[in-house]
């Protein structure tokens, strides 16, 4: 009787480029660290492949031919919110990562750039996505519930909801940040420390991505997102998540 375990199905990885020699480079240099990589050169050939098979990753190049990856991410993120989302932007074109950001995508890296260093931005996101809830808690336990203004997250299954109860949708970015204040209520966090706690990984000074989350997340938990009472601004210092907020 054969014993042997099932090998675990690799991660899947769905390269959007127009660059051919990318792609390629992509996909044996994945392939060596035990990803499965899909390759498209547009947004339309991208659409294809998800359509017979969503991928858990996707890297898009923002500058292509026809559709750009803007576009692509914006419906990759309505139609599939689960899929992680890197962004490949040229090097100085901060207005298109800005809005990349502000379309849900968990990442952006500059072109040119160290497959090493893509490789661990990868690797990150890989692990937020796979994070299993943990184990339902005993009945008697309630589980474990923070209230963000009119909306509650639940730490256990890793979901925001609504006032109503209804699922608020929010990227794994998203819940990093959200998990981040909860464990540290009232006390104001700068940008760095929220960005080496919730992303594991330094940052550029100029870099606005902690501000367009958080002014995402405000659409998401606030009554009133220009007058936050839930994620507050600290002049000079960054935020500060104030639990009292009803």
């Amino acid at each position: 009787m054969n014993t042997t375990p099932a090998a675990e199905a690799p991660f899947q990885i769905l390269a959007v480029d127009d660059e051919p020699e990318l792609r390629q480079l992509l996909a044996e240099y994945f392939g060596r660290h035990g990803f499965a990589v899909r390759q498209a050169s547009d947004a339309a050939a991208a659409r294809q492949l998800i359509a017979q098979a969503v991928p858990q990753l996707a890297i898009l190049d923002i500058n292509m031919p026809g559709e750009n990856g803007l576009s692509l991410a914006r419906w990759l993120r309505e139609a599939h919110p689960q899929v992680g989302l890197i962004m490949l932007t040229t090097a100085g074109e901060s207005v298109d990562r800005i809005v990349g950001l502000e379309l849900g995508a968990d990442d952006y890296i500059p072109k040119p750039f160290e497959l090493r260093e893509l490789l661990a931005r990868v690797r990150a996101l890989q692990r937020r996505l796979a994070a299993p809830p943990a184990a339902a808690a005993p009945a008697e336990e309630p589980t474990r519930r923070v209230r963000f203004g009119p909306c509650t997250l639940d730490l256990d299954q890793r979901r925001l909801f609504g006032a109503e109860g209804h699922e608020i949708e929010i990227s794994a970015a998203e819940y990093d940040l959200l998990a981040l204040f909860a464990r540290h209520p009232n006390r104001p966090l700068n940008r760095d420390q929220i960005m080496e706690q919730a992303h594991n990984r330094g940052w550029d000074v100029f870099d606005r991505s902690i501000d367009l989350r958080v002014m995402r997340l405000r659409r998401k938990i606030e009554r009133n997102p220009d007058k936050p009472e839930v994620l507050k601004t600290v002049r000079n210092v960054g935020y500060v998540y104030v639990p009292t907020a009803a």
